[in-house]
């Protein structure tokens, strides 16, 4: 059976950290983060279905916010895992949110990022009522989730995020895209009850609103404000890596 890729760095004795990417990312995502945080974390770095190294089933339940909290059960089960801290950036803050939101008596706590698929109530998502043709047709580079549309990213890395993009299959987006419509826990929020920590990168404006709604209905939560945009964990690593340390720390 076809599963996630799945990479680990860190000393096992390390509480374990889950890292979940976004939408038409991978896990290069945390590469600016990986050499601080291994320090503190056995990190388990999940690449979603058809993006880098993940295979791209074709059965579409795989692909559905459900089916990834099978996968994340087997790989903690595979680890021996009692409890783990678990990040999910952007698209992959959604699928964490549901995961703590399902599995709290495992989760040690939560760290999220921007994501506007989590906690905004948008009903509709760009290509999510398209078919594969639409996907097979399409320049992936138009969607504005690519990441040849970053402005803050250092350049070498950006240019190897783009090209881990460019060979998503058009079946992975466009299942991925079908999924999306799964993410928003908007309306299931006031029910976290797991340590909470969002890193929000200020400088996306059009998420702080968002931001905002978190801050009064996730009971608990903690917010760490930096100067950086939705890839907060990039554009401001050193931050982010504290926060999350800090984070952690204070729960174990």
């Amino acid at each position: 059976m076809e599963t996630l890729h799945v990479e680990i760095e860190g000393r096992e004795s390390q509480p374990a950290l889950l890292l979940l990417h976004g939408f038409m990312s991978s896990n290069l995502q945390w590469l600016p983060n990986r050499e601080t945080l291994r320090e503190h974390f056995r990190l388990v770095q999940v690449e979603l279905w058809g993006h880098g190294k993940s295979p791209a089933p074709r059965d579409p339940a795989r692909y559905r916010v459900a089916g990834y909290l099978e996968e994340f059960e087997r790989i903690r089960q595979a680890l021996a895992l009692e409890r783990w801290l678990v990040c999910g950036q952007s698209f992959g803050a959604g699928i964490t949110i549901r995961y703590a939101l399902a599995h709290p008596e495992v989760v040690r706590g939560l760290v999220i990022t921007n994501s506007r698929s989590a906690l905004n109530d948008m009903s509709q998502r760009e290509g999510a009522d398209q078919g594969l043709d639409f996907y097979e047709s399409l320049d992936s580079r138009k969607l504005p989730f690519h990441p040849c549309h970053a402005r803050r990213f250092p350049p070498e890395l950006k240019a190897r995020m783009e090209a881990a993009a460019d060979a998503i299959p058009p079946f992975a987006l466009w299942q991925a895209a079908r999924a999306a419509r799964e993410l928003s826990c908007r309306d299931l929020a006031s029910g976290l009850r797991v340590p909470t920590l969002l890193v929000n990168g200020r400088y996306e404006k059009v998420f702080q609103p968002d931001r905002d709604f978190a801050a009064a209905s996730i009971p608990g939560i903690e917010i760490v404000d930096l100067d950086g945009g939705h890839s907060v964990n990039i554009e401001a690593s050193d931050g982010f890596a504290a926060a999350v340390i800090d984070f952690a720390r204070r729960h174990p």
